[in-house]
């Protein structure tokens, strides 16, 4: 590794209030604090900070957060330096999510082991990098993700009451129209509670969550265009995908064919 590396690339979420940055640094930051509360995951190395709990090291693995205004530093283990993704979520996110004031809850601990938690950043990570754009599905991680670190490790849980039985109006948008662009804002909006509340309440109800609803409703679409005669590329964009590409992968999945095959052996029929 160079004797002075820093590399920082950050990454458009797509969601207002949420910042994703991956860095490899063998750099020493000074003391210092965010407006944000940040959670995030060691990838390799080992990183060392202080913080209001006093000195903690934190190795490949294990998470590491900080609240807003908290005060910290940061060096590398050793020379070889560390690399490490932050996610850093405004306080008024945390409020539009679950409706529970900023002011009241922290993080309990800057660093922790936790594989769940850890397997819930990669997939937001992996979300924001390949499809930023997929509003409904960045959200989603991002509420399950808050979900698991504020119910887990935090000083009070995101928990709310079980939601009514309106999750029917919910369902009932996304049957009408899935080609429309929606996020759980809309929905929560629908259902009368609150981003967390939504996704939990539709997800123990239906079994699925919004997202993988509605991505089964626009293959439905898609199937129904492409019997109808439209191009493979029509299909995709009038059921809602954001590309052809986009609509084979969830193609697939749905009816383990892909929509060529599907419309190669409609016209054999």
């Amino acid at each position: 590794m160079p004797a002075d590396l820093h590399r920082a690339v950050p990454y458009n979420t797509g969601l207002p209030g949420l910042v994703a940055m991956s860095l490899a640094s063998n750099r020493v930051f000074p003391r210092h604090s965010h407006d944000q509360f940040g959670i995030g995951v060691i990838a390799a190395g080992g990183h060392r900070s202080w913080s209001g709990t006093g000195w903690v090291d934190a190795l490949a693995g294990d998470i590491i957060t900080v609240n807003p205004g908290e005060m910290h530093d940061g060096a590398p283990l050793d020379a070889t330096g560390r690399t490490w993704h932050m996610l850093y979520f405004d306080p008024g996110l945390l409020r539009q999510v679950a409706e529970v004031p900023p002011a009241s809850v922290e993080l309990t601990r800057p660093t922790f082991r936790d594989a769940h938690l850890g397997e819930q950043l990669t997939q937001l990570f992996r979300q924001v990098v390949s499809a930023p754009g997929d509003t409904l599905a960045v959200e989603e991680h991002c509420c399950r993700l808050l979900g698991q670190a504020f119910d887990r490790h935090a000083s009070c849980r995101l928990d709310m009451p079980a939601v009514p039985g309106n999750i029917a109006r919910v369902r009932q948008r996304l049957d009408d129209a899935p080609q429309q662009c929606v996020t759980l804002a809309e929905l929560a909006g629908i259902a009368g509670v609150s981003h967390y509340q939504l996704l939990r309440g539709f997800t123990r109800m239906l079994g699925i969550t919004p997202h993988a609803y509605l991505l089964q409703r626009r293959v439905l679409e898609a199937r129904r265009l492409i019997a109808a005669g439209h191009s493979l590329c029509q299909a995709a964009l009038e059921a809602g995908f954001a590309d052809q590409s986009h609509m084979t992968r969830a193609f697939v999945r749905q009816f383990g064919l892909s929509p060529g095959r599907y419309r190669r052996a409609l016209c054999r029929v």
